[in-house]
């Protein structure tokens, strides 16, 4: 496995990777020289400054996982990985406290002009009598966004005997009680508050949620803060409301287009930063040498988990799941894939539909991630030259027109629980598969509606055949005449249309031949041979 680092992060981060995987570091690399080489890596580690457009994850075509030394992945193309199938990690906890430390200092600094009277005091004025400011104390603070950073931000601030409301309509009323801060809606949180700060993801719904209508229902005198995303605010109605003294002041970490962090001195406009009342630092929520080190650290335990094949974390395009839920469906991700497989050994026919039924135990679990390992079986037999993962599946399954659905029944008999796939082809008819776990162990009993009870190994042969004497006799003998040893055998017969299924595991890898020869016995309808089912 190779990983190149596109941007300078911890040295800790860097040794632990090393374990794992080949690591290139090209901090600084040049975009035309990342994008000739980007196709010799499974994994891309970069910061904020690389961009990673579709043009780059088209060009990676080993590539299994970027990964975000932070938090924001506006500067991926996360559609294009997701339908690349490449997993997208973050780091969002790396950063917490000093982001949330920065929207304080920020918010203290626009209360007491400290940068303004600073800078004076470099050019010999002392006036203090110019950089009177206001007290947070008793002052009404609006938080929109209480994640992981706007709850410590909350709690911090109470501390300064702050009033705290808070809008996010995302989050349970204990995440307020926890945090100190009252829950209001938008329109409350603008009129009551003389400080705003923002922490929320840069989204299609997020995305200038602060503009000139929001303006006008604030208090005179508002300051702002956002040490969140460049975008959230609509930063022309910004500069209005600035301008109009319906904003006293604003505290900005980040822009909506944002100047190179890496040279010294650029050409870089922007009409805010004209104003005295604007203080604005260079995107330096992470900058402290904790936050350095913890985002690294904690990407590169991300990036190297992926390549492990261990699926919970920090994954922005999959659905979350804890490492001990991990630990515990991986044996039905597994079924769910085998189980998903079988439809194209046997069927020509387009699928219509699939609903995966849950039963048992499992059906009390959020399913959804064992769904997507079911698709990608599904799916992986028929678009042989994509990559299909389970982060694309289920868009590949929606471009197919395939309707894919849930069912979960708590009862069952006989198994602690079980997963059942029911496959509606286009004409209409449905097939079922079906099986369960026993700890690591794998087992399947339902095949197209035989009844079965077998555990899928490396190599294995599924035959359709005449229900007549002397089959297995003659499948014995091609099976000899390439030297392959039948490791164990199931038979069941289908007495309705006198046919029979049966289900082979062998001791080696059965050659296209072999099939060739077996298809050609006059009692066989189809064989199908399959290697890599564990």
């Amino acid at each position: 496995m190779k990983v190149i680092v596109s941007e300078k992060i911890s040295d800790k981060g860097i040794e632990y990777l090393k374990k794992y995987a080949e690591v290139d570091i090209k901090a600084g690399i040049p975009r035309e020289e990342l994008l000739n080489i980007i196709k010799d890596y499974d994994a891309l580690i970069v910061r904020s400054a690389t961009k990673v457009d579709r043009e780059l994850i088209e060009k990676g075509e080993k590539l299994k996982v970027i990964g975000r030394a932070g938090t924001g992945v506006d500067n991926i193309d996360v559609e294009a990985a997701t339908q690349k199938g490449i997993l997208v990690v973050n780091a969002p906890t790396g950063n917490t406290i000093a982001a949330a430390e920065l929207t304080i200092g920020l918010m203290l600094a626009i209360a007491r002009n400290i940068p303004q009277a600073y800078h004076a005091v470099l050019n010999g004025d002392f006036r203090r009598s110019k950089f009177e400011g206001v007290e947070l104390n008793g002052k009404t603070v609006g938080i929109i966004g209480l994640g992981r950073i706007g709850s410590l931000v909350a709690s911090r601030l109470a501390a300064f005997n702050m009033k705290v409301v808070a809008y996010d309509p995302y989050m349970p009323d204990e995440r307020f009680e926890k945090s100190g801060a009252k829950r209001v809606n938008l329109d409350e949180l603008l009129e009551q508050s003389d400080f705003i700060t923002i922490h929320l993801p840069l989204t299609s719904e997020t995305r200038k949620m602060i503009g000139e209508k929001e303006f006008k229902k604030m208090k005179k005198g508002v300051r702002i803060v956002n040490a969140a995303r460049g975008g959230l605010i609509d930063e022309q109605a910004l500069y209005n409301a600035i301008k109009e003294g319906i904003v006293a002041a604003a505290g900005l970490d980040v822009l909506e287009v944002e100047p190179k962090f890496n040279i010294e001195k650029q050409d870089y406009h922007n009409p805010l930063l004209e104003l005295p009342n604007v203080v604005y630092v260079p995107h330096l929520g992470a900058s402290t040498y904790e936050a350095q080190e913890n985002v690294s650290i904690v990407i590169a335990e991300e990036v190297a988990d992926v390549l492990n094949g261990n699926l919970y974390g920090n994954i922005v395009n999959l659905p979350a799941i804890k490492s001990d839920e991990f630990l515990r469906f991986k044996p039905y991700m597994k079924l769910a894939e085998i189980l998903g497989s079988f439809y194209y050994h046997m069927n020509d026919i387009p699928i219509k539909s699939v609903e995966v039924i849950y039963r048992g135990e499992i059906a009390k679990s959020n399913t959804e991630i064992i769904t997507l390992y079911a698709l990608k079986g599904l799916l992986k037999n028929v678009l042989e030259r994509e990559d299909i993962s389970i982060v694309n599946a289920k868009l590949r399954a929606k471009e197919m027109g395939i309707e894919v659905g849930e069912e979960k029944i708590e009862g069952t008999e006989h198994y602690s629980s079980l997963v059942i796939i029911k496959v509606t082809n286009t004409s209409g008819k449905w097939v079922k598969f079906a099986g369960t776990t026993y700890g690591e162990e794998i087992r399947v009993l339902e095949y197209m509606g035989h009844k079965v009870n077998f555990e899928p190994t490396e190599y294995m042969l599924f035959i359709k055949n005449k229900d007549v004497p002397g089959v297995i006799g003659q499948i014995g003998n091609v099976l000899g005449n390439f030297e392959i040893n039948i490791s164990s055998m199931q038979v069941s017969p289908d007495k309705t249309d006198k046919t029979a299924f049966m289900i082979i595991s062998t001791d080696k890898e059965i050659p296209e031949e072999a099939v060739k020869s077996l298809s050609k016995l006059g009692s066989i309808i189809r064989a199908k041979a399959v290697k890599g089912l564990i």
